[in-house]
């Protein structure tokens, strides 16, 4: 598999099928990898390859991508290797999907980038729902927990601001309601149900956004026509 370095920072990516392009995030939180789009309710890679550009990466310090750690990381870290790879691969439009994690994800580039983003697919986007910041941190600690050896020069404050700057937001973490509510890219929300993903951050995601597109749902790929769905979303916002 191709890898993309950039100073100290190595991401391992995926680059399926032809035409216009669709960056992916996967699901699977901190560790979020392009092995875990395999075991979710539908797997983009497979679906969508035929008629796209698929784009699918290992976020740093997760799969086989490796980056240092600091007391400054946080969500913009994520974005940046986001247009990094776009910028290496030479995309200028793309469409973009995320799960999970993904979601934020998704909204920084959405922010970063603007008109550049063409649409974008949020599969049962994290958020906070005023009672599950805990489980972000666990989230957070588990993931670390297996990198503090290979960083013995990192100190614990470090790990703890970086934490916080991931997870001591509200809503989706990464922008504020004010963006979403502003934002012009059409969004094809498919709702989350769980506490990690919770329904009411699907829910407010389509309320704000002015061209969103509500998916209650979607799970049961096969019954629910889910890639078909998606299809005609992308089809109709590709330029």
């Amino acid at each position: 598999m191709p890898v993309f370095e950039q100073s100290d920072i190595r991401i391992n990516y995926e680059v399926h099928g032809e035409g216009f392009p669709i960056l992916l995030f996967a699901p699977g939180g901190m560790r979020s990898a392009i092995s875990f789009w395999r075991g979710s309710e539908w797997d983009p890679i497979e679906a969508l390859s035929p008629h796209y550009q698929v784009i699918a990466m290992d976020q740093r310090n997760a799969g086989e991508s490796t980056a240092p750690v600091t007391a400054d990381d946080g969500w913009h870290s994520y974005t940046d290797d986001h247009v990094a790879l776009l910028d290496h691969l030479g995309v200028g439009r793309t469409h973009v999907m995320g799960g999970c994690i993904g979601g934020p994800y998704c909204f920084g580039v959405m922010e970063r980038l603007g008109d550049r983003i063409a649409s974008a697919i949020l599969q049962q986007s994290i958020g906070d729902d005023g009672a599950n910041r805990p489980l972000f941190y666990d989230m957070f600690d588990a993931w670390a927990v297996n990198l503090k050896p290979t960083m013995p020069n990192v100190p614990e404050s470090a790990w703890t601001s970086f934490r916080s700057n991931m997870y001591d937001h509200d809503f989706v973490y990464n922008v504020s309601r004010d963006f979403v509510a502003n934002c012009q890219t059409p969004m094809l929300v498919l709702m989350g149900s769980d506490p990690y993903h919770p329904e009411t951050t699907s829910r407010e995601i389509a309320d704000l956004a002015p061209h969103a597109t509500l998916v209650e749902r979607w799970k049961n790929a096969a019954e629910d026509g889910t890639v078909q769905v998606a299809l005609d979303f992308l089809q109709a916002n590709t330029p």
